[in-house]
């Protein structure tokens, strides 16, 4: 992924303008910044989630600038994977049924692949519990598995430990650094949280 010359602002307000940079594979990067710096808005720049103002941005080396909805949706499926500050669960589906949700809507489905995620992140005998059965430290573990399904090029974590206290922050945090290095996945991670993130290279913001 490579963001050109990103530029965005909100009314009069100017939240970032002129930022570049790539993540190559398993490449790890921190967005920093404080609570309306824009960390949120450049994700979901990043993810074709908001319209692009100024600059571009590349998924493998294509401009996501002149596609349609459909057609970033499709791609996206396959390059992005997203995970929030809030788990963001069916509640209606079990845990593994929740990690394969992505495999429903690609139109591949492996229930094995699911299992060995949710085995991953610690929740494989879990599979069958339904999210009000999780703690809130198990429902983002198996969020991170959900957004991991389709093997994507790219993992956005949007203040994904925000909501969790420091053991279960600290755990989701290690099993993101640990799974983006297995997988070959490149993260990048928005966060306030400095102490958590120290050491890894960073982009700042605010």
């Amino acid at each position: 992924m490579e963001a050109l010359e990103l530029g965005f602002r909100y009314s009069e307000v100017e939240l970032f303008r002129g930022l570049s940079f790539r993540l190559e594979k398993a490449q790890v990067r921190v967005v920093l910044g404080p609570s309306g710096s824009g960390k949120t808005t450049l994700l979901h720049l990043l993810a074709g989630l908001l319209c692009l103002q100024a600059g571009d941005v590349r998924w493998e080396g294509e401009s996501i600038r002149q596609k349609s909805e459909e057609k970033l949706a499709r791609r996206r499926l396959h390059t992005i994977g997203l995970v929030f500050q809030h788990h963001y669960l069916q509640p209606e589906l079990t845990a593994l049924e929740n990690v394969l949700v992505p495999g429903y809507l690609a139109g591949r489905v492996d229930t094995g692949w699911g299992l060995e995620l949710l085995g991953r992140v610690g929740l494989e005998k879990q599979a069958h519990l339904f999210p009000k059965a999780l703690s809130g430290g198990e429902r983002q573990r198996v969020a991170l598995a959900r957004a991991l399904y389709n093997r994507p090029k790219i993992l956005l974590a949007d203040e994904p430990t925000g909501s969790l206290d420091r053991r279960n922050a600290e755990r989701v945090m290690g099993l993101m650094l640990s799974l983006s290095q297995e997988l070959g996945t490149a993260l990048l991670l928005a966060t306030h949280d400095e102490h958590l993130v120290a050491g890894l290279p960073e982009i700042r913001l605010g």
